[in-house]
C-alpha cells in the first residue's frame, strides 16, 4: 500500500478541527500581508531621503503605516498560533483516543508483541512531540512561504532582471541542504530505533530490578543498560556531526541575496536602465526574502519526524482488527465446539493443528499436556483473544465470527496464572469484572473469594492502592482477588489457566473452594499442572504437538492414554516428593 503524505494523513485525522487550522492559516497569511508594509515604508522613505526631501509629514506618514503593518503582522501571527496550537492539542487528543480505541479491537498477540517502552514512546514521547511542529506548521509555514513568493512576485514587477538576481543564493544554499535532507527520514528513524531500544532497556531495568538484586547481576545488567544509553547519544552525536558541514553552508549563503543584487545593480543604475528608487526598493526587499524561507527549512526535518510518527501511529490504526459481526446475538445453551481449528500466531507457524473438541453447557473440561502442547492458545481462542486462521469456534451453536466482540468477552472470564491488577485501589480493581457493580455487590464477591479477610486487614481496607501490577500484595492474594473480580464478572463461561500456579498450600484449599463457588452451573475450562485438581472433571482433554492426543475421565485415560499415565505417574511421584 502505497505511503499517505504525512500532513495529509494528519489532516485526515484532525477533521474536527480543519475550521480553526483554516483560520490559522487565513490569519498568518493575513499578517505576511502586514508584515510586508514596513519594508515598502522603509523603502519610500530612504528613497525620499536621498531625494532630499525634507517634508516630515511624509515620513511621519510612511512611519505610521510601517507600525500599523508591523502591529498587524503581530496580532494576526499571535491569534494564527493561539488557534493552532488549540487545534492541534486537539489533534493529539484524537490520535491518542483512536489509538487506544484501536488497541482492543487487535488481536491479543498483536498487543502483546509491542512492548511496553514502545507503546509509550509512541503515545506520549512521538505524539507529544508532533505539536511543536503542528501547532507552528500551518500558521508558520503559510507565512514563510507566502511572504517570499509575494515580494518576489513584486520583485519581478519592478524588474525581472534583478528578482533573477535575487533568487541565485537560494538554490546555491539548498544544494548543501539536500545533502543533508537526501538521508535525514533514514537517520531519524535510525533515532527513534536506538532511543525506543534505550526505554525497552530503561523499563526491563527497573521491572527486573528484584531478579538483579536476587542473583547478583547488578553489574552485567547496569552495563546493559549503560551501554544502551551511551549508544544512544554516540547516534545523535554522529548524526550531528554529519550534518554540521551542511547545515552551516545552506545557513549562510541562502540569505546572501545581496551579493549578487548589490554589485549586478549597481551597474544596471550606472547603465541607466535602473532607477536609483527601484534598485533601492530591490534591495530591502529582497532582505525580506530569505528570513522566512530559513524559517521554512527548519520544518523539512521537523515534518520528517512527522512522518517516522504518523507512520508508527498508522501501524496500530491500520493494523488489522478481529473481524465481528455488529448486530447483539441471542444464546441458548453455553456449549463450546471447536471444528477443524488450525492457529499460529501472526500467520506463523501453526501451533494448533486441526483441532475439533466439543465441551458441554455446564460441564468441566481440564486440558493438560506437556508445555507448549498448545493448551492455552485453546484457551484464549475461545475467549475470542485471537480469531482463527481456519476451523471456527462456536459458543451455543453460534460462529465467535458473527458475535460483537464486545458480546462475546461478556460471555468469558478469564483467570490465569498471571493476572494483572491496575495501579489503583483493591475495590476498583475488582469493579473491572463489572464496571456497574455496588460497593457491596463487590464485598460479596471477595467473601465468596475468601479475601475479605486479608483485604480488611490492609492499610485502608478495599480502598489500598495495590501498585503497579499489585506489586504491593503476594501472588496468593492477587491470584483471590483475580478470582473475585471474575465471581462479579458472572459471566456464563470461565477458564482458568493455571489459577492456582502461584498459591501456597495452606491458601490452597481456601481458593478451591472459591474457584468451586465461581464455577458452580457454569462452563468451565480448566488448564492445570497439577492433575490431582482435575480428575473429578467431567472431560480430560490430553493436548500433544497442537493436537487433540486423547480424551476421556479419568480412570479411562490412564488405561487408554500412555502420555496421561505418563503424567499422572510423575504428578503423583512429585506430590509424593514434597510429603517426603
Amino acid at each position: 500500500m502505497q505511503k499517505q503524505n504525512p500532513l495529509l494523513r494528519v489532516w485526515e485525522l484532525g477533521k474536527s478541527q480543519h475550521s480553526g487550522l483554516i483560520c490559522a492559516v487565513i490569519s498568518a497569511f493575513l499578517g505576511v500581508l502586514g508584515g510586508m508594509l514596513p519594508y515598502f515604508a522603509a523603502a519610500q522613505m530612504i528613497v525620499n531621503l536621498l531625494g532630499g526631501n525634507r517634508d516630515m509629514s511624509l515620513y511621519l506618514k510612511w512611519l505610521c503605516i510601517g507600525m500599523a503593518g508591523y502591529l498587524v503582522r503581530t496580532l494576526l501571527y499571535t491569534l494564527a498560533l493561539s488557534i493552532s496550537h488549540k487545534a492541534t492539542f486537539s489533534v493529539l487528543k484524537t490520535i491518542r483516543q483512536k489509538i487506544l480505541e484501536k488497541l482492543p479491537k487487535l488481536p491479543l498477540g498483536t498487543v502483546t508483541d509491542m512492548s511496553s517502552g514502545k507503546m509509550k514512546q509512541l503515545i506520549v514521547d512521538q505524539v507529544d512531540g508532533m505539536e511543536t511542529t503542528l501547532a507552528h506548521l500551518f500558521p508558520e509555514l503559510t507565512a514563510n512561504i507566502a511572504g517570499p513568493i509575494l515580494i518576489i512576485v513584486y520583485l519581478f514587477i519592478l524588474d525581472w532582471r534583478m528578482a533573477l538576481l535575487s533568487l541565485v543564493s537560494i538554490p546555491a544554499g539548498m544544494v548543501f541542504l539536500m545533502t543533508v535532507m537526501g538521508s535525514y527520514s533514514r537517520d531519524y528513524e535510525g533515532a527513534v530505533g536506538t532511543t525506543k531500544e534505550m526505554n525497552e532497556t530503561i523499563v526491563e531495568y527497573i521491572n527486573g530490578i528484584e531478579v538483579i538484586k536476587a542473583f547478583n547481576q547488578g553489574k552485567s545488567s547496569y552495563a546493559k543498560f549503560s551501554d544502551r544509553v551511551k549508544a544512544n547519544a554516540k547516534y545523535y552525536y554522529n548524526w550531528m556531526k554529519k550534518s554540521q558541514f551542511g547545515m552551516s553552508m545552506a545557513y549562510s549563503i541562502v540569505p546572501a541575496t545581496l551579493i549578487t543584487i548589490l554589485p549586478v545593480g549597481f551597474v544596471f543604475y550606472l547603465g541607466g536602465s535602473l532607477s536609483a528608487e527601484v534598485f533601492i526598493t530591490i534591495v530591502i526587499l529582497s532582505l525580506g526574502i530569505t528570513g522566512p524561507l530559513i524559517a521554512a527549512m527548519n520544518f523539512v526535518d521537523t515534518l520528517a519526524q512527522v512522518g517516522t510518527t504518523v507512520e508508527a501511529v498508522d501501524e496500530i490504526l491500520l493494523a488489522e482488527e478481529q473481524q465481528h459481526g455488529e448486530k447483539a446475538v441471542t444464546f441458548g445453551k453455553m456449549d463450546i465446539g471447536l471444528s477443524h481449528v488450525s492457529f499460529g500466531y501472526h500467520g506463523d507457524k501453526e501451533i494448533l493443528h486441526d483441532v475439533s473438541l466439543e465441551i458441554p453447557a455446564g460441564t468441566m473440561t481440564a486440558l493438560v499436556g506437556p508445555s507448549g502442547s498448545g493448551k492455552s492458545t485453546i484457551a484464549k481462542l475461545i475467549a475470542g483473544f485471537w480469531d482463527v486462521q481456519s476451523g471456527k469456534v462456536t459458543i451455543g451453536g453460534i460462529d465467535e465470527k458473527i458475535i460483537p466482540l464486545e458480546q462475546l468477552y461478556e460471555q468469558a472470564a478469564f483467570v490465569s496464572q498471571d493476572n494483572f491488577l491496575f495501579d489503583e485501589t483493591v475495590r476498583e480493581n475488582i469493579r473491572m469484572g463489572r464496571m456497574s457493580a455496588t460497593d457491596a455487590e463487590i464485598e460479596a464477591a471477595c467473601r465468596a473469594a475468601g479475601c475479605d479477610g486479608f483485604i480488611r486487614e490492609l492499610e485502608k481496607g478495599y480502598d489500598t492502592k495495590v501498585g503497579s501490577g499489585g506489586a504491593h500484595l503476594s501472588g496468593g492474594e492477587r491470584q483471590r482477588i483475580a478470582i473475585a473480580r471474575a465471581m462479579l464478572k458472572d459471566a456464563p463461561i470461565v477458564i482458568l489457566d493455571e489459577a492456582t500456579a502461584y498459591i501456597d498450600p495452606e491458601n490452597e484449599a481456601v481458593i478451591q473452594k472459591a474457584i468451586a463457588k465461581l464455577v458452580k452451573g457454569k462452563t468451565v475450562i480448566v488448564i492445570a499442572h497439577r492433575l490431582s485438581t482435575i480428575k473429578d472433571a467431567d472431560k480430560i482433554v490430553v493436548v500433544k504437538d497442537g493436537r487433540i492426543a486423547a480424551s476421556g475421565r479419568h480412570e479411562e485415560l490412564r488405561e487408554s492414554s500412555p502420555l496421561y499415565e505418563s503424567m499422572w505417574q510423575a504428578h503423583i511421584g512429585a506430590k509424593d516428593g514434597d510429603m517426603a
